[in-house]
């Protein structure tokens, strides 16, 4: 028998742009085919983007994409495709991949295991399936699954190998980013591959959505452990295997204990669908360079090329060219304006330094030095004047009452005014440049350093920020930010001689609890058992419970960490537990 090819396209798509991301399917299609591939395979509700959320609501957006989907059904000539989109059956939506070949949709297979957790929540919009299905290719089997199919033991993959004989499993993915995502994934299609005896070709998305970041990393494995092929991470990649199915088989028979596995397997399924296909497979005249896996990146690396991508898309998608930040010389805002310039090029990069009486000379020089650096623009606005103004207007109000936040306050409120009136006369997309750190405990000013459309370090830990900082220098080679910006204690320059360490803990033990207590999710007692000082515990918890209405009205940021806020971590405001 001819090896088996296929190919995964490990597509961009935009929520919502149905016709972008047709072009994007029929491009990929016409690859596949020159190519002389059997199959191609694309993510997780290719067609809508994912997640969708309410527009599936809305009869039109439904309809339109069904459209799509039927325009992308003739033009399928030559292979057969594997299509992620959404199935109305019976007034009721699925999660679904459509089998298309030949010019019309062949049978639908209905997503079983819908997530409802974390950034999740597929059973507010889909009904479960309840058929894994099963595509007979000249004899050769293919198991269909989506996403959470592929994570939940003894179910579907099992079932479509072990009793449906499948000798490889299809999962369509759309599969959110965190740090070392991609591992877990990789542990998890070997243990799928290796207990079933079936090879798995697995497609993800790649791309921003929101505050969501889709890393491609798709994978191809053989039961034996092996990585057959491996797509690129956070970026568009179009990867094709040929898959020895008589080797496949024989390397099976080699297996003593599958026989018995299949035996005491038990399906929670009582039918299967099975699709016989009318196509053979080729016989293959193009041959193959040999699919290498991707290079294993550093963490710094991955966090980096994900903070660039989730900052691209979000510009880009949203229809906008140009974002500006405030920058004060601070290391925050020095890795946001490398960050944005890396992503969107430094000519759509503008930085605005914002001085006032306490800024000090050497934040201004690094500001300058900086932009300089990176190429982007860069102005001097003083907010002094505003500010003496300000406070004479309040002074009959104020009156001889001591100063407090409230003047440091009203100086980052003077900042983030300035940035949303360039914003409105100049359409920059304004980014904020608070970290998770901060964010956490509430060390932010609302309508002053949170103003901005999207936060990109909101889920980046101030220890990450430096690590990330001198990650990009040393891919400069030479100290692109500058090391005084590196070395000089953090501070908000709102009052004389002000540093972060004068109201919060040092860094390093403030990140510890912090990824203890919101990532991890462990009490106050499991903190101090692990050597924390149970008063700076709980004063730090009491900071998280007393900034939620902070956060709920800060900009939207980009999940790199298993627990992120915003749509992944829900507290409600109004609330009175406390550890």
């Amino acid at each position: 028998m001819d090896p088996l090819r296929i190919a995964l396209g490990q597509i961009n798509c935009t929520v919502g742009d149905l016709e972008g991301n047709r072009q994007r399917i029929l491009a990929a299609i016409e690859r596949a085919k020159d190519q002389e591939c059997d199959l191609i395979a694309f993510p997780e509700l290719a067609i809508t983007g994912y997640p969708p959320e309410d527009l599936l609501l809305r009869q039109q957006f439904v309809a339109d994409q069904d459209r799509l989907v039927s325009d992308i059904a003739r033009r399928v000539q030559g292979l057969i495709c594997i299509l992620g989109h959404v199935d109305l059956d019976h007034a009721a939506l699925h999660n679904s991949a459509a089998v298309i070949t030949e010019g019309r949709l062949v049978d639908t297979y209905h997503k079983i295991n819908l997530p409802n957790y974390s950034v999740f929540d597929e059973e507010r919009y889909f009904e479960a399936g309840s058929r894994p299905l099963i595509l007979d290719l000249s004899g050769v089997r293919i198991g269909l699954n989506i996403c959470e199919d592929i994570w939940i033991d003894n179910n579907v993959t099992e079932a479509e190998a072990l009793l449906g004989g499948a000798d490889l499993l299809l999962n369509l993915s759309a599969s959110p980013y965190y740090v070392h995502k991609e591992k877990e994934r990789l542990e998890l299609l070997r243990k799928r591959a290796q207990f079933t005896g079936a090879a798995v070709a697995y497609v993800n998305l790649i791309g921003g959505q929101d505050e969501l970041i889709f890393d491609g990393h798709s994978l191809i494995v053989h039961p034996n452990g092996s990585v057959l092929a491996a797509g690129a991470g956070f970026a568009e990649d179009f990867i094709v295997a040929d898959i020895d199915i008589d080797a496949l088989r024989q390397w099976r028979q080699q297996q003593s204990d599958r026989e018995s596995r299949s035996k005491s397997f038990f399906s929670p399924f009582g039918q299967f669908s099975y699709v016989q296909m009318r196509q053979s497979i080729r016989e293959k005249h193009i041959d193959l360079t040999e699919n290498k896996p991707q290079t294993e990146a550093d963490v710094e690396e991955q966090i980096y090329r994900a903070l660039c991508l989730g900052i691209r898309d979000y510009v880009g998608k949203n229809g906008f060219k140009d974002v500006a930040l405030g920058l004060s010389g601070g290391v925050d805002s020095a890795l946001v304006a490398a960050l944005a310039s890396d992503a969107l090029g430094p000519d759509h990069v503008v930085g605005i330094g914002m001085p006032s009486q306490y800024s000090s000379h050497g934040s201004i020089v690094d500001a300058e030095q900086l932009a300089k650096n990176l190429g982007i623009a860069f102005h001097i606005l003083p907010i002094q004047t505003t500010f003496d103004e300000t406070l004479a207007q309040l002074k009959p109000l104020f009156q001889d009452l001591p100063s407090d936040v409230t003047e440091e306050n009203l100086q980052a409120r003077i900042r983030g005014n300035l940035l949303m009136a360039l914003s409105n006369k100049f359409s920059w997309l304004i980014m904020a440049t608070g970290n998770k750190s901060e964010t956490s405990v509430g060390y932010s000013t609302l309508y002053g350093d949170m103003v901005g459309a999207l936060m990109p370090l909101k889920d980046v830990f101030k220890t990450m920020v430096y690590r990330l900082c001198r990650y990009r220098n040393r891919i400069a080679g030479y100290d692109l930010i500058p090391e005084a910006t590196l070395n000089k204690p953090p501070s908000a320059e709102l009052r004389p001689d002000q540093t972060d360490q004068d109201s919060l803990p040092p860094y390093d033990v403030l990140d510890a609890i912090l990824e203890l207590y919101v990532v991890n999710e462990k009490s106050i007692q499991e903190i101090v058992e692990r050597g924390f000082d149970r008063d700076i515990v709980r004063k730090i918890v009491r900071w998280v419970y007393n900034s939620e209405y902070k956060r709920r009205q800060a900009p939207p940021g980009i999940k790199i960490t298993p627990r992120a806020y915003g749509k992944d971590r829900r507290m409600p405001i109004t609330n009175r537990y406390r550890e």
